[in-house]
């Protein structure tokens, strides 16, 4: 209650982009997962083509038919912007690796076993991802606000320094 009122008070407890790539991933990623993970421990640890396909088909169907729809879905005259690039680009990169990862593991170290090593640090790089996409979406968000206002307060700056040089005198409007 606030001055004898009661009100409703809404606070984030995830911050979004940690929630996307755990909550949401997870949710939409289960079938995949359990799959693999099936496929991994009825054969020995080692791949079948089952596996890893259904991971790369899932993977190229969210990357092309969902972008497209996602894309299609937006109505004539409105735009969509990314609001956090630094974010963007992070999980762009990491999906890039995550496809050069699988390649090594699976081809090129040990052709169709999955070991334990290979699996902890594909755990571990989840790990570094969450982390360094949070550290994006806060630490590098917060820069760039305050990087905003520090070049707004300079133009100000800047205006008024432009008056008084030509003798302008310095009114309520000039000196904000």
């Amino acid at each position: 209650t606030v001055d004898g009122v009661q009100k409703l008070f809404h606070t984030h407890i995830w911050n979004a982009t940690v929630a996307n790539l755990t909550l949401m991933a997870l949710g939409s990623s289960v079938p995949e997962i359990l799959l693999n993970v099936i496929d991994a421990f009825s054969g020995e640890f080692h791949a079948s083509k089952l596996g890893p396909g259904t991971i790369v088909g899932s993977a190229a169907f969210n990357l092309f038919v969902i972008t497209a729809v996602c894309i299609v879905a937006i109505p004539a005259g409105e735009v969509r912007t990314i609001r956090s690039m630094g974010v963007f680009v992070t999980t762009a990169v990491w999906s890039i690796w995550a496809y050069l990862w699988l390649f090594i593991i699976l081809i090129v170290w040990t052709p169709d076993i999955i070991t334990i090593a290979e699996a902890a640090l594909t755990c571990g790089f989840l790990v570094i991802l969450i982390i360094q996409a949070y550290a994006v979406d806060v630490y590098f968000e917060q820069a760039k606000a305050k990087a905003s206002r520090a070049l707004e307060a300079a133009s100000g700056s800047m205006r008024r320094l432009g008056r008084m040089q030509n003798g302008d005198p310095l009114d309520a409007a000039a000196v904000k």
